[in-house]
């Protein structure tokens, strides 16, 4: 089974660790670089853990904060999560069985199609 990947969103840490103790502290820092944000949109990136990112509001966090990607992002694999549990194909009876369950389905050419 393929490990699930997960991460660690560390922006409020090294913002404390540059003296950025107020989220409103990079209002003008991102201004500066063409990037608009609401008050309440910095607050969520700072405080909440982003699912999604523009690469330019990221490189705009690396040159303000002097950091790393791996400052802010540390990778995880997620073995707290719960894996959902896997349905057996129809032909097999396990998915540890091989590579059976990989395969995929053979397309079914009807009438209406040609």
């Amino acid at each position: 089974m393929a490990a699930k990947l997960d991460y660690h969103w560390h922006l409020r840490k090294v913002m404390a660790d540059r003296g950025m103790f107020s989220t409103t502290d990079l209002l003008p820092l991102l201004k500066e670089r063409d990037i608009t944000l609401s008050s309440s949109q910095v607050y969520r990136l700072v405080i909440e853990r982003p699912e999604r990112l523009s690469l330019k509001i990221l490189m705009a966090l690396l040159d303000i904060l002097d950091c790393t990607m791996d400052d802010l992002i540390e990778p995880i694999t997620g073995a707290g999560i719960a894996a959902k549990p896997k349905e057996a194909a129809a032909g097999g009876t396990a998915a540890s069985e091989g590579i059976g369950d990989l395969r995929p389905k053979r397309a079914r050419i009807t009438g209406a199609d040609r």
